[in-house]
């Protein structure tokens, strides 16, 4: 199974009916993959940063997370099914949970105390999750360094990276030769989520692709951030309607 790609202002972004099938089959074939779940605010970061820019050309999966990102490729005529990181985390997770010894997985990233609470969640609802090795994303250099020791050791299929953007896609691109069969995913604030920290979106505003709406009624401080998306769909207009 192959991923055709498409290109909003200027960064990459994966189509897939079946971005799932894709990824088991990788997993399945023991095949080193970066994941991105891309958003409007990644793609004006990589427009910033060029560094942040290399990494999204170089990850293996690039799927089409957020709102803006589905419309900006509907300008296009393309309709592509949004595929949100926590989804796609969590569908990981239960797999692993299904596979047990198979399919150990890591998780970095949150604060300390919600981590440990989505680790709780996550072993009480799936017993036969092997997580062999954990770290919040607080830890000193030195920790970090024995985090990734650790991890080099262990050989988990699966390490999910929580430090947001752009820190987890470099964290993950630094690092992703010590397990050359793994995926490697950032998942962006979905410790919050399942530790219990943070309620998300009912499923009519996931239906709608209105759960950054719902994000903002919870977190009235995130305005400031809100205001790329504005910003980025003007751009995405401006592009389809130069024939881009």
């Amino acid at each position: 199974m192959t991923l055709s790609k498409h290109q909003i202002l200027g960064q990459p972004v994966n189509l897939s009916p079946d971005y799932w099938g894709w990824l088991v089959d990788r997993l399945d074939r023991g095949i080193n993959t970066h994941v991105v779940t891309m958003n409007a605010e990644m793609v004006m970061q990589a427009n910033q940063n060029p560094a942040l820019a290399k990494i999204l050309q170089q990850a293996d999966l690039i799927a089409a997370d957020g709102a803006g990102i589905v419309l900006a490729l509907k300008f296009h005529g393309i309709n592509q099914q949004r595929c949100a990181g926590i989804d796609l985390g969590a569908k990981l997770l239960e797999l692993a949970g299904e596979r047990g010894a198979a399919c150990p997985v890591a998780l970095y990233g949150g604060r300390p105390e919600v981590l440990l609470k989505a680790v709780a969640f996550w072993r009480n609802r799936l017993p036969g999750l092997l997580i062999v090795a954990q770290a919040d994303g607080y830890i000193s250099e030195s920790a970090q360094q024995e985090l990734i020791a650790q991890i080099q050791q262990q050989q988990p299929k699966v390490i999910m990276v929580a430090l947001g953007i752009p820190r987890q896609e470099v964290w993950i691109a630094q690092n992703r030769h010590i397990c050359p069969q793994a995926i490697w995913i950032g998942i962006g604030g979905s410790f919050d989520v399942w530790s219990g920290t943070k309620k998300r979106a009912p499923k009519i505003f996931q239906k709608l692709n209105l759960e950054w709406l719902y994000r903002l009624g919870q977190e009235p401080s995130r305005w400031r951030r809100m205001l790329v998306l504005p910003q980025f769909m003007l751009l995405a207009l401006k592009e389809r309607l130069h024939g881009r």
